[in-house]
């Protein structure tokens, strides 16, 4: 009897470490939320947000950002007008990479007088 109660302690720890671990051993995700894939505008700036979990180091387009507590991020941007990929690049500390990119167009209005 002591046997067995020693079996179901030890299945039960060993099965809630694996649980807690999933997170670690799935590797970091990254998810862009805006703006969306293939839209057009005409700000001069745009506003890139999304998610990112179990990340150690995040970059929008080489340059290094920040999440918040629940692994949200959110950046303004200032492209040129025309075709513009961004790209986030995601790092965990065992140095696996999650990359997502977003491929918008910026519309250069140009205002006309008469």
């Amino acid at each position: 009897m002591k046997r067995i109660l020693w079996v179901i302690v030890i299945v039960a720890v060993l099965g809630y470490g694996l649980f807690e671990a999933r997170r670690i051993i799935g590797g970091p995700t990254v998810t862009i939320d805006a703006p969306i894939n293939g839209s057009a505008t005409s700000s001069t700036t745009v506003a890139i947000s999304g998610s990112a979990r179990n990340i150690s180091f995040l970059t929008i387009n080489d340059a290094p950002a920040f999440t918040d507590e629940s692994g949200r991020f959110s950046e303004r941007l200032s492209p040129p007008p025309g075709y513009a990929i961004f790209t986030v690049a995601a790092t965990d500390r065992f140095g696996r990479r999650a990359i997502a990119h977003v491929h918008i167009t910026i519309l250069n209005f140009c205002p006309t007088y008469g």
